[in-house]
């Protein structure tokens, strides 16, 4: 989520020397930013407790930073603005007005994740804004021996079915009536990550020929080739749809017990794009920020969304 304001900043301030500090396994996501020095963050190893953040902030002020811009605002990031003093800006999470959210005395729309990273840079007189939006071109798939198996006369439609909570996971058995209808029509490509959902996705993948999967022998940045080339993402409230997001690709997100409202739908998406529990049925939604809690009888929620609602909004998009 932070790609697209990384990027207005380069737009903006091209001679600005940008250091991004992530997990390795994040890297990949960074990958448009060529000249930014991408720092690996090693929180199990040398990183690992206050001792590591201590090492942590000796190698950033050898880097010569004048400014750090914390969008992440958690326990280690408040250690090293303790440690740093002065120059050190970070994200305001509204922490109170999501709470509010959660408990029902107000439900309405917060200020998107991506305006509060925006609101950072804009603190040291920045002055970005989401007036022009300019996305990276899609990325060549030649090198990709899968090409030529799919037919891309046809639109390409991602698919990630799974996401880190149950309560956020639509049914894969739904998915299956999802997908065994649009791939009559389009080309599908399944996501995600991890030895069980990559044996899931090889299984469907396995039953249909118009459906692949690039779970399990794609590397990230394999996969991100191929989302920027997608015509549309299907995604629960989950990583897949902010990474296709980025690339200015349509995301069709289908939430459970969390909500748009909470600020953490895919940048620069249509409301119209997103489909929601009935919350009349169930009105505790969102039972959280990030879908890590909810009431029992709220954990299929997601599922009493027909496949039929989802198979309409795709034609609609599409």
């Amino acid at each position: 989520m932070t790609v697209p304001i990384i990027r207005l900043v380069k737009r903006r301030s091209p001679s600005t020397k940008i250091s991004i500090l992530t997990k390795p396994s994040y890297i990949e996501i960074f990958r448009e930013f060529k000249e930014a020095n991408i720092i690996s963050i090693d929180l199990k190893g040398k990183h690992k407790g206050l001792f590591g953040l201590v090492k942590l902030y000796y190698e950033l002020k050898q880097l010569g930073v004048d400014v750090v811009i914390d969008l992440h605002g958690v326990l280690r990031t408040n250690f090293l603005k303790l440690l740093w003093g002065k120059n050190f800006y970070q994200i305001e999470k509204g922490r109170k007005e999501k709470e509010n959210l959660i408990n029902g005395k107000h439900f309405q729309q917060l200020k998107t994740t991506h305006q509060r990273y925006l609101d950072v840079f804009n603190n040291i007189n920045y002055n970005l804004s989401f007036s022009k939006i300019e996305f990276p071109k899609k990325s060549n798939l030649s090198r990709h021996a899968i090409t030529s198996k799919i037919d891309f006369s046809k639109k390409l439609i991602g698919i990630a079915p799974f996401a880190k909570h149950k309560a956020k996971t639509y049914s894969l058995e739904q998915m299956k009536e999802v997908i065994g209808s649009i791939s009559k029509e389009y080309t599908i490509l399944l996501f995600g990550g991890g030895k069980n959902e990559s044996k899931q996705l090889k299984i469907i993948s396995e039953e249909n020929k118009k459906v692949f999967s690039l779970a399990e022998e794609f590397s990230l940045s394999d996969q991100l080739d191929f989302i920027s080339n997608l015509d549309l993402m299907i995604s629960m409230d989950s990583a897949n749809g902010h990474l296709a997001a980025m690339y200015g690709v349509k995301v069709l997100t289908i939430w459970g017990v969390t909500h748009p409202y909470a600020g953490f739908a895919p940048f620069n998406q249509s409301s119209k794009y997103s489909i929601l529990v009935d919350k009349n049925t169930y009105p505790k939604i969102p039972t959280s920020i990030y879908g890590n809690k909810s009431p029992e009888e709220y954990k299929q929620a997601i599922n009493s969304i027909a496949p039929e609602e989802i198979i309409k909004k795709i034609q609609e998009i599409i």
